[in-house]
């Protein structure tokens, strides 16, 4: 699981990365919302934690912008204004939950635990591209009408795919989702996988449709020339 948390406070934001790498969640840290709202857009994150009073975009305009851009992985606001109203506007920009500081943070991890666990609940279980099929419960894969025999990792390699169809995912994320960070992103065994993955997606002639993107990483696609 990868969470983002936008805080400015310097102990803060530290501490909450630190606790939550603890949980094994990988975590980026913003200290502006400007920062927030570009890494938002950019990386698949699971769950974004947004304290209220950033500097350049406060939480609640990079909740409004995140929303609009129909990226919909869950928010939890953080943040010293408690009032009713402040809770009621960042729910309806989109946010998902509210904890008032000062916290502490068995809460804040209990909370982060519920949403995602909401949020894969909510989530469909067979996962589909083009003739692509994958089921989360039983762990079965296929193309059309062919069963594939997939190993762990190649499994969650696809499954990340999947997640993110037509989406470029840099090295440096399957890394972070796939190896849980473990697998250097310079190193070639992010790239030895994804063939052996091409291979069993295309074993009977199938079109490719796992695209590379030089310099950069992979995208699932459709038929790739």
């Amino acid at each position: 699981m990868r969470i983002l948390v936008a805080e400015d406070h310097p102990g803060l934001g530290m501490d909450i990365q630190r606790g939550l790498e603890r949980f094994h969640y990988v975590t980026d840290l913003a200290v502006d919302g400007e920062d927030a709202l570009a890494l938002a857009l950019v990386n698949p994150y699971d769950l974004l934690i947004l304290d209220v009073m950033l500097p350049s975009l406060d939480g609640f305009e990079v909740c409004r912008r995140v929303r609009n851009a129909h990226r919909m992985y869950p928010i939890l606001f953080l943040t010293a204004r408690g009032e009713i109203d402040d809770r009621v506007r960042g729910l309806d920009l989109g946010g998902d939950d509210y904890l008032v500081k000062p916290f502490a943070f068995r809460e804040l991890e209990a909370r982060v635990r519920a949403l995602l666990r909401r949020e894969h609940t909510v989530s469909s279980a067979i996962l589909t591209f083009n003739d692509l099929v994958l089921d989360t419960q039983t762990h079965e894969v296929r193309r059309g009408s062919r069963l594939l025999t997939l190993s762990h990792r190649e499994y969650a390699l696809l499954e990340f795919f999947l997640h993110h169809p037509r989406q470029v995912l840099s090295r440096t994320m399957i890394a972070d989702h796939v190896w849980d960070g473990e697998a250097p992103y310079q190193s070639n065994i992010i790239d030895v996988y994804v063939r052996y993955l091409r291979n069993k997606l295309c074993a009977s002639g199938e079109p490719d449709v796992i695209a590379t993107i030089r310099g950069v990483g992979y995208q699932l696609k459709e038929e790739t020339p």
